[in-house]
Formats: structure tokens, C-alpha cells, sequence
């Protein structure tokens, strides 16, 4: 399945494929979170998430687009059919997600990528201490069936 081959690429390239695991595992939605042994600092977070599109030949969109809203979108209506979610879909919430984790006193960095008919989510955060793990989650959905 194609969903789970750019996910095991990535967690291979952030080396954060040992332990982790699948949070939800569909025909078209994976979403894997693991722990990765990459030491990378916070302001390398986002140019660690560029890397990784780069390396997958994957379109790296912008955040504040009409085009990743849509997928959101998407990406959220595939959960929604696994899973009973109150409350309307939040295509916003994405985006204080940064927030969330500095409330959390940790740094976060997230971006959004299209490689062909594939839309990967990807969230990089640890804490402000610096000590411990960076910790890693994807979302990688088949936007066709």
C-alpha cells in the first residue's frame, strides 16, 4: 500500500521507525507516531520538514492555502468515517496546533505535502528543555481510491 511506504520512508529518514505505532490504519488514512533519535533543534524543525518533501519529490504546500484546507478537509472526513468525532469539522484547528504545543512548553513545527494523489501531514514538537525525544506524527492519506 502506497500510504504505508512513504510513511515507513519517512519515519526511516527521521529514524523514528522502531516503536512506533499505528494510530489509525485504513485503506486510505495511515497515521503513525513515534518517537524519533534525531537530535535536531527547534529552529531546524521546518527545514527538517522541507528535507523530507524534497527527498520524497513531494510538493510542500503552504499551510494558509485554499489547497490544504481542501485536504484537511478530506484527511478529516476519513477519519470521521472510522471514528464518531462530535462537532463540525475544524479546518482551522490545524493551524493552532503551534500554539497548542508552546501552551504545552514544547516546539512544534508542522507542514503539509502532495506526492501525486498522496497528501502527507507531517508534525514534528519536543520539549523546550531540550532534553528528551523529538517526537513525530504523520498523516498520510490516499486521496483516491
Amino acid at each position: 500500500m502506497k500510504t504505508r511506504k512513504i510513511a515507513g520512508e519517512i519515519m526511516g529518514q527521521l529514524e523514528a521507525f522502531e516503536g512506533s505505532k499505528a494510530a489509525m490504519d485504513t485503506t486510505q488514512l495511515l497515521i503513525v507516531r513515534g518517537r524519533s533519535r534525531q537530535r535536531i533543534k527547534p529552529e531546524d524543525l521546518g527545514p527538517t520538514i522541507s528535507q523530507i518533501f524534497k527527498d520524497l519529490d513531494a510538493r510542500q504546500l503552504d499551510m494558509y492555502s485554499d489547497e490544504t484546507a481542501d485536504l484537511i478537509t478530506i484527511m478529516d472526513e476519513q477519519i470521521r468515517s472510522q471514528v464518531d468525532i462530535q462537532g463540525e469539522t475544524d479546518v482551522y484547528g490545524i493551524y493552532r496546533l503551534r500554539e497548542s504545543f508552546e501552551t504545552m512548553n514544547c516546539h512544534a513545527d508542522y507542514g503539509m505535502g502532495l506526492l501525486d494523489d498522496v497528501a502527507v501531514f507531517i508534525i514534528l514538537w519536543k520539549d523546550k528543555s531540550g532534553m528528551g525525544p523529538m517526537f513525530v506524527e504523520l498523516v498520510v492519506s490516499a486521496l483516491e481510491a
